[in-house]
């Protein structure tokens, strides 16, 4: 029933973008507005970049770990069902197609084609009984996506601290909002909103975070 076709791992990416790009910019605001030097900011966002990258990619994967193992049990509830009482497995598929608007020969050559495959027959049931997307996602493939998202997005803030560019916060921040802007276009894949709503949405997201942890780090350094 899925033939071919693919899961999507580009809402994975989008999650560990945003996610990272937003916390070590956090971090790099926090030191900057502490008055701190350019190496602590390396050193915590280096250790956010590892340790909080890893910890989403291992949090994705077990969420979506748990969703493909609820899919497989699901499958084998189906196909247990199937094979103890199948005409009236075969009865809820015709009353699913009448809900739909079939009837008559149209509703039982449906019935048939449908029961006639047997994994066919329990994607079906998986889609119409329990609201389940046929095409599952690779935990580890899910878990890869937002790591590697993390790290190329939340590193962008720390490059100008790296390099020792001249008014590095600055280019810091304007890089990161470009950043902020780019995942945001990206988001707009799933939504009605034009592009560049959608990146102005998670760049104006993205600056307050950093705003929060700039003032936070302002005050603290009184203490």
């Amino acid at each position: 029933m899925n033939g071919d076709r693919q899961a999507s791992y580009l809402a994975d990416f989008v999650y560990g973008g945003i996610d990272g790009a937003i916390t070590t910019f956090a971090i790099v605001a926090g030191v900057v507005g502490a008055s701190l030097s350019s190496s602590v900011i390396l050193i915590l966002g280096l250790a956010n970049l590892l340790a909080d990258g890893f910890s989403m990619a291992a949090s994705n994967y077990s969420g979506t770990k748990t969703v493909t193992d609820n899919f497989t049990r699901l499958q084998l509830v189906e196909q247990k069902h199937i094979e103890l009482d199948p005409d009236g497995e075969r009865e809820e598929v015709r009353q699913i197609l009448e809900k739909k608007g079939m009837t008559g020969e149209a509703l039982e050559s449906g019935v048939q084609s449908i029961t006639s495959d047997k994994q066919g027959w329990i994607d079906f049931m998986l889609v119409e009984e329990y609201g389940m997307p046929v095409i599952q996602p690779k935990p580890i493939k899910a878990g890869l996506a937002t790591f590697v998202a993390f790290l190329l997005c939340g590193s962008v803030p720390l490059l100008p601290f790296l390099f020792e560019i001249p008014n590095a916060f600055m280019v810091a921040m304007g890089m990161t909002g470009f950043v902020f802007f780019l995942i945001g276009a990206m988001k707009s894949h799933w939504a009605t909103a034009p592009w560049w709503r959608s990146g102005l949405e998670t760049l104006f997201i993205g600056g307050i975070a950093a705003a929060v942890a700039y003032f936070v780090g302002k005050i603290l350094s009184g203490f």
